[in-house]
């Protein structure tokens, strides 16, 4: 089984892009695309490799946060933070399981997190999963950094900032369930920043997004094995939606690429 890179070329790669000592990360990743590791054989292994190298570059005070979503509420499901994580990737899971984890207890959008301040970013989540007090407001207010392991510059973040520009395609979303937590199963609401499903053209689409964030300069990429990882600040993506959404309101959406504008029908919503 021939390598596509080694513990060198991640040290390299993320020395070449601005993250520094201290920094929180929000991290959305799939691993497996950067090819083989090499001298290293399994899932566990891989995990561990990238996050020392992670920890090298954020030291004591940094912070490591990924997403563990389950929409459970949604899917008409019990919200159990114990439950492995299925559709984020292997990093996400790893660090779930991570005995020094912390999990937010978001029914829909939880997060877990290593670091300096991953209790206070995942503790006591809200009712709302996009509001001021939401894993996404606070990571805001931190002055985090997204980082994409072989993603383009979209995250789910972006929902967050969506939100608070009132974009024409999503609206707030009640559902009901139970959370599973200390052995009970307890009642709760949770509201998501869903899209209308009446066109399929409000999907998300972030290529326009990483095409502007790279041509001023936000989102930094490097090259990994097969692939590449990226990483932009919270506040800059903000900024560029606040200084572009306003002329281009479909700009995170397949109907932009499309030029079309979306026919919205109020009833119909989904999350995505």
């Amino acid at each position: 089984m021939r390598a596509h890179y080694n513990i060198s070329d991640i040290r390299n790669a993320l020395n070449c892009i601005p993250i520094h000592k201290g920094d929180t990360l929000f991290i959305h990743s799939n691993l497996g695309f950067f090819g083989f590791l090499d001298g290293v054989n399994n899932s566990d292994g891989l995990c561990q490799a990238f996050f020392d190298e992670l920890m090298r570059v954020l030291g004591e005070n940094g912070t490591i946060i990924v997403p563990t979503f389950t929409y459970s509420f949604p899917r008409k499901e019990i919200f159990d933070p114990f439950d492995p994580v299925r559709e984020m990737g292997i990093f996400s899971e790893w660090i779930r399981r991570h005995p020094d984890s912390h999990r937010s207890l978001d029914p829909s959008y939880s997060v877990a997190g290593i670091g300096k301040f991953s209790e206070e970013l995942t503790w006591n989540a809200p009712e709302n999963s996009f509001d001021e007090n939401s894993f996404f407001g606070r990571f805001h207010e931190a002055d985090g950094v997204v980082l994409n392991l072989y993603f383009d510059a979209g995250s789910t973040l972006l929902h967050f900032i969506e939100r608070q520009m009132n974009v024409p395609y999503r609206f707030d979303k009640t559902f009901e369930g139970y959370i599973r937590h200390d052995g009970n199963d307890i009642f709760a609401k949770n509201t998501i920043y869903v899209r209308y499903l009446s066109s399929d053209v409000t999907a998300p689409a972030f290529e326009s997004f990483t095409t502007l964030a790279r041509e001023k300069g936000l989102f930094t990429m490097q090259n990994l094995g097969r692939g590449e990882l990226g990483c932009i600040r919270a506040i800059d993506c903000k900024k560029l939606l606040e200084d572009n959404l306003p002329d281009r309101p479909w700009m995170l959406t397949k109907a932009e690429k499309l030029g079309v504008v979306p026919k919205i029908i109020p009833e119909y919503g989904h999350q995505g």
